[in-house]
């Protein structure tokens, strides 16, 4: 997965878990580590694919305003990786036995990561979070773990 790709996930998922707030590029930089100036380049991507809003001026930044139960990973980061033919043979009309093998390989991992990225959804993944979160919470706290 692209760094762009990821940058859009982490985004989208900061503006879907605030839905009452405006979250700057600066500040979800700032979080992941990252440039706020490449952060800016994937909110562009984002707004063109209407799953963020942009506000200017004092309080301003972004805000989701996609469907947090239905955009799913491979939506996210369609928009910015050809995912639609990631294995290739150079020359198939040349390829040896080897190389077919190793395509049918590649082409069977790239299909089962797609269908994963394609059912979890941004939604799922803030659960997932929240439930990560409570588990380490549990465990500072020397209360029992939740499962």
């Amino acid at each position: 997965m692209q760094k762009s790709s990821r940058l859009a996930i982490y985004a989208l998922m900061e503006l879907a878990a605030n839905p009452d707030r405006q979250i700057s590029a600066s500040e979800i930089g700032e979080k992941y580590r990252v440039s706020s100036h490449h952060l800016a380049k994937v909110f562009i991507s984002l707004g063109r694919a209407g799953l963020v809003q942009s506000i200017r001026g004092v309080g301003g930044g972004y805000s989701f305003t996609g469907n947090a139960k239905r955009l799913t990973l491979l939506d996210i980061i369609s928009l910015f990786e050809d995912t639609s033919s990631a294995c290739k043979l150079n020359d198939p009309s040349k390829a040896t036995d080897e190389e077919w093998v190793m395509f049918d390989i590649s082409k069977e991992i790239n299909d089962m990561a797609l269908a994963t990225y394609g059912s979890i959804t941004i939604a799922t993944l803030l659960k997932q979070v929240d439930r990560r979160g409570r588990i380490r919470a549990a465990k500072s706290d020397g209360t029992p773990a939740l499962t």
